[in-house]
């Protein structure tokens, strides 16, 4: 399994890596800073320094990261890093299982992934709701509410600026499946369920004496929701009967 060490601080930029494996998903390494694709959060981009190899010198541009699957469409628990043109068979000639590179992400596109998944964690906060569907994009976010009444675009933004604005801090923690059981309401998304078996569930709590947002969740996010800047809901419409759509923006 790949360690992934941006669960433990989503700002490392680049780490040294072994490669494991290399097929038709991507490039596997032993441990990587790149965030796979999941929870609603695009994977990262960035570059493979090969540093050992035919290849040494080389850079691999990486423009998507993925989690492994196997044959029967399981994770496997191994992270693969989707190089440039047709992929990793573009890597194949020049990189082989063994060779040691240093993994560098795309960190301003990652930066803004980190604010804008954190500002989807205080708009759950603004509309208490269940969230049935949720994208985070590198250019916007979105989540959709279940939900029938209408949202109010310009208190939503005045919202979001207000507890930007405050300066909460943002903290990475867990809890065991037990503790979730006995508090179902933590878990906010309709569509994507936390990961069990592990014996720990990772979680995102904003706020230090004002608990602002606390909930399962394994993206990356900024420090302090000071940090996300200034941004504006671009958006509200309705997505069927029981949903309300809230696409934000950087102002």
């Amino acid at each position: 399994m790949t360690d992934d060490l941006f669960r433990a601080d989503a700002y490392l930029t680049e780490c040294a890596a072994t490669v494991t494996a290399i097929g038709a998903q991507g490039i596997v390494l032993d441990r990587t800073v790149f965030y796979p694709m999941g929870g609603g959060q695009a994977g990262d981009a960035g570059t493979l320094h090969v540093r050992s190899g035919a290849a040494i010198g080389r850079d691999i541009v990486i423009t998507d990261t993925r989690k492994a699957k196997d044959d029967e469409g399981r994770f496997t628990g191994d992270i693969c890093h989707v190089a440039a043109a047709t992929g990793a068979e573009a890597a194949a000639p020049a990189l082989a299982v063994g060779d040691t590179v240093t993994a560098r992400i795309d960190w301003q596109r990652r930066h803004r992934l980190m604010r804008f998944h954190t500002t989807t964690h205080l708009l759950c906060h603004l509309v208490p709701q269940l969230v049935n569907g949720c994208s985070i994009t590198p250019d916007y976010a979105r989540l959709d509410f279940n939900m029938t009444d209408p949202l109010d675009k310009d208190a939503l933004t005045q919202g979001l600026a207000a507890l930007v604005a405050a300066a909460h801090p943002v903290t990475v923690g867990s809890i065991t499946d037990a503790e979730l059981d006995a508090n179902p309401a933590l878990v906010k998304s309709m569509s994507v369920s936390p990961p069990r078996g592990s014996g720990s569930i990772r979680t995102i709590r904003i706020g230090a004496t004002d608990l602002i947002d606390f909930q399962p969740c394994g993206g990356t996010h900024v420090a302090n929701t000071r940090e996300i800047g200034r941004l504006e809901v671009v958006k509200i419409r309705s997505e069927g009967a029981r949903n309300r759509r809230v696409v934000i923006g950087f102002a």
